[in-house]
Order: C-alpha cells, then sequence, then structure tokens
C-alpha cells in the first residue's frame, strides 16, 4: 500500500472512530433524555377505593384462598372498580368456571415493589388464615430500573419456596412485554424490553427450580398488548381494564390447574 493510500485510511479509520463515538455518545443522551421524560412522566396510582379484601362466588360452592403478591398489577393501578382487576377477574372466572370455586381473594402487592420486596410480602401473606394459591406478579419494575436479571431471579425464586414450603401452590406470571408500553419512547423502550425479556427468563428457571409454575405474560399476552393500544391504561403504562382480562385469561389455567392440586389435598 503507498505511503497516500496509508494516509488515506488512516484518515478514514479516524473519521469512523470519531463517528462511531459521536453516534455512542448521540445515542447515550437520547436514553438518558427518554429515561428523564418516562420517570417524570405522570403515573396512575392506586385507588383507594378498591377491595383488597374480597368473596367471589355462591355459598355453599368449595372455598378457595387466593392471595396476590407482587406490583403495582397484583392491586390493580389503572383501574377503579375490584371487578377490572386481575384479582377481580380472576376470581370471578374461578366462581363462574365448571368448578363454580367461591374465591376469598386478597392482595399483599404493593405498588412499585421489586423482586426484593417480596420476602416481606410473603410474609404478610402467610399470617393468619394460609392460601391455598398465591399469585406473583413482578419484574416490571426490576427492568425499568436494569437489575440484574440473575438477582431478580434469585429473589424470586426465594418467595416462591418459602410459599411452597408452606403448602402453597404458586403461580407466576413473569415480567410483561415491556416492548409493548407507550410510556416509554423508543428506542428506550425497546432496550427495556429487552431487559424484561431477559428478566422473564431468569424468573422461568428460578421459579420452576423452586417448585411453582409459571405463565410468560410476555410471550402469551405481548402481541395482543402491541396490537391494541386500549390493553393500558391513560398512563401508557399500567394495563387497562381489556389488558387485566387478557392477562387474567392467561393465568386461568395455571391458576384453575393449581386450585385442583390445593383441593385434592
Amino acid at each position: 500500500m503507498s505511503e497516500r493510500n496509508t494516509e488515506l485510511a488512516a484518515r478514514l479509520g479516524r473519521a469512523a472512530a470519531l463517528s462511531l463515538l459521536a453516534g455512542t455518545v448521540g445515542g447515550a443522551a437520547v436514553l438518558a433524555g427518554e429515561a428523564f421524560v418516562a420517570r417524570n412522566r405522570r403515573y396512575a396510582q392506586p385507588e383507594l377505593g378498591l377491595a383488597l379484601r374480597a368473596t367471589v362466588g355462591r355459598v355453599g360452592a368449595a372455598p378457595l384462598r387466593l392471595v396476590l403478591l407482587g406490583d403495582a398489577a397484583a392491586l390493580g393501578v389503572g383501574v377503579a372498580h375490584f371487578g377490572d382487576t386481575v384479582g377481580g377477574q380472576l376470581a370471578n372466572l374461578l366462581a363462574e368456571g365448571p368448578t363454580g370455586r367461591r374465591v376469598h381473594l386478597s392482595s399483599v402487592g404493593v405498588s412499585g415493589s421489586r423482586s426484593t420486596d417480596l420476602a416481606t410480602q410473603v410474609a404478610r401473606a402467610l399470617l393468619g388464615d394460609r392460601p391455598d394459591v398465591a399469585v406473583i406478579l413482578i419484574g416490571a419494575n426490576d427492568a425499568t430500573s436494569m437489575r440484574r436479571p440473575a438477582d431478580t431471579g434469585a429473589y424470586l425464586g426465594g418467595a416462591v419456596r418459602r410459599l411452597r414450603d408452606a403448602d402453597v401452590e404458586v403461580v407466576v406470571g413473569t415480567c410483561p412485554d415491556l416492548g409493548a408500553v407507550r410510556a416509554i419512547a423508543p428506542p428506550l423502550r425497546q432496550v427495556v424490553g429487552w431487559v424484561g425479556r431477559r428478566t422473564a427468563r431468569a424468573q422461568t428457571v428460578a421459579v420452576l427450580e423452586a417448585g411453582g409454575t409459571v405463565v410468560d405474560l410476555a410471550a402469551e399476552t405481548g402481541p395482543v398488548f402491541r396490537a391494541d393500544a386500549g390493553t393500558l391504561c391513560h398512563d401508557g403504562f399500567h394495563p387497562s381494564a381489556d389488558g387485566y382480562r387478557v392477562w387474567a385469561h392467561a393465568l386461568l389455567p395455571a391458576v384453575a390447574a393449581a386450585a385442583s392440586v390445593a383441593s385434592s389435598r
């Protein structure tokens, strides 16, 4: 290679490096800006009027104690009526199903919770009458705060193991499809969606090892959430009544199977 060609190649190399650096810095600035906007949006808050304890179904039907643990989803943040929450819709589906259960529903979930908060929730869930089935909905806040998926899985696995040791059947809805949320703009939405998928994979492994049952909410309901903006409430992040209905139907087979196992003991 001639001296002139060598010099040209060096210039092109420096230009490419500078372009890459500028693109990286510019991309990081875009992501940081989108993260700031996402953090400072006005999100739906828990409705104080929502019942955390309710009984659904006809008197005399086989009783089932169902408890929800986790984050805002376990409380129904995004809707204003008990019947629209994922717990309320699950309870109604179980009560109206072929076995006609009388469901005693409670929730110990806390909005904003991460997997590290589950230990306290498990302790609360096991106070008093032991639940038959526990449904855990967790992972979105772990992913949006960029927690290590392995750590998220480890904390979740510990919670599932404690419940199973207490003879409670456990169904976990893993991290939903965060690539479907409208509250986070691209390309940050894609980044968070990718972290969410890694979180869900780590959760699956941990839950199965601890003896629980897994429902992959991202795989089973993500396409619906991506296609229909109406599955999210006004804040573009939490599910709407339609979104919780989609989740409830996805969770129902596993919860019904867990209820049957609990009843057979």
